[in-house]
């Protein structure tokens, strides 16, 4: 059985987030638990006719000197080091707040527009095969006007394809805009939420199966521990609709009218989402009353039986205990056929029982 886990908290993220408490707004400490990933940072810039691309462990170029018409896509892994964060911030004039949300990891999804730059908080959600369980990871997104900030606890190759697109000479990615290339992201990362979906489904209906041929105590378990999940997935999606809804309402600079039909599609995509999830819960409840309603029936069936037992022997216990007791003249006793007698009397009472209770369809 699938296992769904929540945001991981060890005892270091937990320490600092203690540390945390009652200082200022804006101070910046990485609650994490990724402290042992290094940081990378990916510079991809590309217009329709070049591509360049360039790696660096800590800011070794001013990433604000962007040459036109080129659009930069800057990658960001790894934010155990937090001056590296800091300084990004400080190049490209981000608000303290906007960092502090960037170095916590279990936020809520949201979008904010801060006039030059828009900053975007999503859950990429997956399936570990080896541990088998979904994970959470947070990522944030900085749209500015001819650039793009990602940033990732960990490399975890969600983007790759994003890269090879980038590679394709005169492809959709290479002529349109950084907003394009903000959509893009935000829509792979909505894509692998159709995955996750999917194998919900998978388990509702291996449970379902369970469910109808033979319930038992673990079958309740893994119900509720589904039900839980669809909670923590509700969380990270439904809050993804309110921040599409928002590109779309909301004018912005930075956004332009040729997104919006992508805007919208992507939007559909996560109504989608939302749909299903909605319907797998109504059915994750319904499991419940459908387990205490087969564990019912289970308990009806063997009280059925224990009954039609108890039933059966009422009469041939009263015929043992009549002929059980200890009188001195009860004629039968002395007759030499009176024990198989009473054992062919006992015998026909209980057939004749049982052929009452077949007639009357109890059995």
């Amino acid at each position: 059985m699938r296992k769904f886990s929540r945001p991981q908290r060890n005892k270091h993220s937990s320490t600092k987030k203690k540390k945390k408490v009652g200082l200022p707004p804006g101070t910046l400490i990485y609650t994490g638990d990724k402290v042992n990933e290094k940081t990378k940072i990916k510079v991809t810039d590309y217009n329709k006719d070049q591509f360049n691309f360039q790696e660096f462990q800590d800011i070794q170029i001013d990433l604000t000197k962007i040459e036109k018409p080129f659009i930069r896509w800057i990658d960001i892994y790894g934010l155990a080091q937090v001056k590296v964060i800091e300084e990004v911030g400080h190049q490209f004039n981000l608000h303290p707040l906007v960092l502090e949300d960037i170095l916590s990891p279990n936020q809520r999804p949201k979008l904010e527009d801060f006039g030059n730059y828009i900053f975007a908080v999503l859950k990429k959600l997956s399936w570990n095969e080896e541990e088998e369980e979904f994970k959470y990871e947070q990522i944030s997104l900085i749209l500015g006007e001819n650039y793009v900030i990602s940033f990732q606890e960990r490399d975890t190759n969600l983007f790759n394809p994003i890269y090879e697109r980038i590679k394709v000479p005169r492809g959709k990615v290479r002529v349109m805009g950084a907003d394009y290339l903000f959509y893009v992201l935000i829509d792979i990362i909505i894509d692998d939420y159709f995955v996750v979906i999917e194998k919900v489904g998978e388990d509702i209906d291996n449970i379902e199966d369970i469910l109808i041929k033979n319930p038992d105590p673990e079958t309740l378990q893994n119900i509720y521990r589904l039900k839980r999940s669809s909670i923590e997935l509700r969380k990270s999606i439904w809050p993804i609709r309110e921040l599409i809804n928002k590109l779309q309402r909301e004018p912005s600079k930075l956004i332009s009218d040729e997104l919006q039909i992508y805007l919208r599609d992507i939007y559909e995509h996560i109504f989608r989402i939302s749909d299903l999830l909605e319907n797998y819960r109504d059915i994750i409840f319904g499991m419940l009353d459908m387990y205490l309603s087969s564990v019912s029936n289970r308990m009806n069936d063997i009280m059925k039986v224990l009954t039609i037992i108890s039933t059966i022997f009422i009469p041939i216990s009263f015929l043992a205990g009549f002929y059980g007791m200890n009188f001195l003249y009860m004629p039968e006793l002395s007759n030499p056929i009176a024990y198989p007698f009473l054992i062919g009397t006992m015998a026909i009472i209980a057939v004749i029982m049982l052929y009452f209770f077949r007639r009357k369809k109890w059995i």
